[in-house]
This record gives structure tokens, C-alpha cells and sequence, in this order.
């Protein structure tokens, strides 16, 4: 088996790895050959039948000695192709990730990046990538977008539950038809109690800004860059690596506050889509890099919420300024200049309550799932 062979073959590991599957092929071959070196790809090997390994394990999959095995992980980890932390039981594992949603690519541009000749062909190369994807997803529009749209939510939507002009709660109604069964753990609804309760914290660049950037399509939103969060061992991880740094909570709330004085979402990721697990990460999403956005989403976009937004018309004054501000196109005007919202398009985010200058808008809360096709081509 020659050089490209094993790359291939490597190729096909890691896009069955989990996250979102690629096609093996010559652009997925030259972006593995940026973040795995020869003397590694027969490693990667060793994850065939075992997406995750302790170190005992991985001696008999690759037939190494423990020494070269740490080394090469040490390596792998650093360019996030590894994920190396231990398991509840205090076991290292070392997890093989995938190259999107979320692994290589997601902890690569989490870190920070310069414009040089490299990380502008490893942007190239993804770009492709995402092109590709995006036309096959289009050319199978029919047969893969409603079995995409059955797919388990990717993120959970955190409301922001403050009104800004008024500086009040925004008043929350509670709706028994969209209740959450009693024998379910329900996740934090506060963004700041979820910062709290961890006590490792990092936070990195946002990937999604941060590729955007090296194409020279800058934020229309905001200008910070560090807005990702990760807690517990994925903290851990990113900042031994590089690609975040460990920071307090109160800086972590400080950064909170400028992303909702921004208009930008908060949006958890849980372990495998499971709610009832502790949050690994939040992003703080903008409506015009996201790639899990309305504006850039190659599949459809999937979205755990527990809020749905309703307008006062007493107190609306139909100043649309609830339509400016959100993400996903819900907010309108009728004509009567009253806001309305579109329910399957709502992720509950709270930016409108938060900006609307009459505190007219409320959050009805109750577990929902949303699924947004992308727009047919």
C-alpha cells in the first residue's frame, strides 16, 4: 500500500468517526497531509475498529510501544486530530475525532491564526470541501434533506432573558403544552448559572469568525473573536494544546455580556446531542458567519430550545426592531405593524425580547425541537 493509499484509507477512518461524514477524496487527502504526517498515518490505522482506546488497548491495536504511543499522541492532540482526556473512571482514553462537528477543523481555527501561505491553503482546501458538500447535499435535495431533517439537534439554544432599553427580566409564560416530563433532567436555561457551575473554563477564538476572516468576509456584528467557551475536560484539552486559553468566571461572564450587548446567541453543545449530559461548549453565534446559522448552513440546521418567543400587541409600537435582530428570520411585521414570529423558524434565543425598546416581547417556555431546511438551489 503506497503513501496515498494509507492517506485514503486514514481518510475513511476518520470520516466514519463520527461529527459530520466526508467524502474521501484528493481535497480531504491534501487537508489529512497538513495534520498528519507519514510516520503517523499507519497510527490513525489502529482506530479502525475502536474510535476510542485506552493506552493497553492501543498497544495491541498498533503493536507500539507505550513511549512511541504517547509521543505520537502528544503530536496528533496538538494539531487536533486526538482527543486525549480521562474518562469519569480517571482512565486516559484517546478518542480519534472527526474532521468537522467537532474535531480537526473546529479546534484548528479555534486557536489563533495568522494569514500566512499555510493556514490560507488549509482554508482553501476546506472551503472546497464545504462547496462540495453543499452541491451534493443540492443534487440530492429529494433523498438526503428529509432524512437529514429527522437528525437528532446538533446545538441548544441559552436565551438571553434581560431586556436591554428597560433594563428588566423579560417576563417568561409558562405554556403545560410544551412542558418537559417530569422524569427528564433539564438542562440550564440561564447562560450565567451554566458558567458557574463549571469550575474549568477556557475560552478560544470562534471558529466560524475566525475561517471567515481568512477569506476576508469579516463579522457584520461583532469584533471580538474570543467567544467560544469550553468546560470540564474540554477545557482541559484545548488549553493544553493551544487553541484556548483557561480564563476565570468572571471574565467569562464580562465576555457573555459584550456578546449579548452584540446580538449574538448563545448555543450549547452537549455530549452525542444528549441534553440531559453536562454542557461541553458554548458558541456565541452571529447570523452572518455561523456556520450552524440560517445564512451558511449546508444541511439543515437542528436546534434543541425550551423558549418561543410572543409579542404584547398593547406594548408593540412596531418599530421592527425585532426584525433587524434575528437570527433566523422569525421576527416580521404584519400589516398592522405589530410584530409577529414565525414558530418553526424561533429558536427561542430571547435577542428580540432583548432588544425590543417596549419590553413587549415574552418567552413562552416549553421543550422544542427546530428544523430549518436549507433553501433548494
Amino acid at each position: 500500500m503506497n503513501i496515498d493509499e494509507k492517506y485514503r484509507k486514514a481518510g475513511d477512518i476518520i470520516s466514519k468517526a463520527g461529527g459530520t461524514p466526508v467524502t474521501v477524496n484528493d481535497t480531504l487527502i491534501k487537508l489529512l497531509k497538513f495534520f498528519i504526517m507519514e510516520d503517523e498515518v499507519d497510527f490513525i490505522a489502529s482506530f479502525n475498529d475502536k474510535k476510542s482506546q485506552t493506552m493497553e488497548q492501543l498497544k495491541l491495536s498498533s503493536g507500539l510501544a507505550e513511549e512511541e504511543i504517547t509521543q505520537k499522541v502528544k503530536d496528533l492532540a496538538g494539531r487536533g486530530v486526538i482527543f486525549n482526556q480521562p474518562n469519569s473512571k480517571g482512565i486516559m482514553v484517546f478518542r480519534l475525532l472527526p474532521l468537522l462537528n467537532v474535531g480537526t477543523f473546529e479546534y484548528n481555527f479555534m486557536g489563533k491564526l495568522e494569514k500566512n501561505d499555510r493556514n490560507m491553503e488549509i482554508y482553501s482546501l476546506f472551503n472546497k470541501m464545504f462547496g462540495d458538500l453543499q452541491s451534493m447535499l443540492q443534487e440530492n435535495y429529494d433523498s438526503l434533506i428529509p432524512f437529514l431533517m429527522t437528525a437528532p439537534p446538533i446545538d441548544r439554544t441559552v436565551p438571553v432573558l434581560e431586556n436591554k432599553p428597560k433594563n428588566e427580566p423579560v417576563k417568561i409564560i409558562i405554556n403545560k403544552d410544551l412542558g418537559t416530563a417530569m422524569d427528564r433532567i433539564v438542562p440550564s436555561q440561564k447562560v450565567e448559572e451554566l458558567i458557574l457551575k463549571f469550575d474549568e473554563i477556557a475560552l478560544g477564538h470562534c471558529f466560524c469568525r475566525h475561517y471567515k476572516d481568512l477569506a476576508g468576509t469579516h463579522c457584520k456584528q461583532t469584533d471580538d473573536r474570543e467567544t467560544c467557551f469550553t468546560f470540564g475536560k474540554s477545557a482541559k484539552f484545548t488549553s493544553e494544546q493551544g487553541f484556548s486559553r483557561m480564563i476565570t468566571k468572571d471574565e467569562a461572564l464580562s465576555v457573555l455580556k459584550r456578546a449579548e450587548e452584540a446580538g449574538l446567541v448563545h448555543k450549547a453543545y452537549h455530549p452525542n446531542f444528549d441534553t440531559s449530559k453536562e454542557e461541553t461548549s458554548i458558541c456565541n453565534c452571529c447570523r452572518c458567519c455561523c456556520a450552524n446559522g440560517i445564512d451558511n448552513m449546508i444541511a439543515p440546521m437542528t436546534n434543541a430550545t425550551n423558549f418561543l418567543s410572543m409579542v404584547n400587541d398593547e406594548l408593540c409600537i412596531g418599530c421592527g426592531k425585532c426584525v433587524k435582530e434575528c437570527h433566523t428570520y422569525a421576527a416580521y411585521l404584519n400589516d398592522d405593524k405589530k410584530a409577529r414570529r414565525k414558530e418553526e423558524l424561533c429558536i427561542g434565543c430571547g435577542v428580540c425580547a432583548h432588544f425590543c425598546p417596549q419590553n413587549a416581547i415574552s418567552m413562552i417556555e416549553g421543550e422544542r425541537i427546530v428544523r430549518i431546511p436549507p433553501k433548494r438551489k
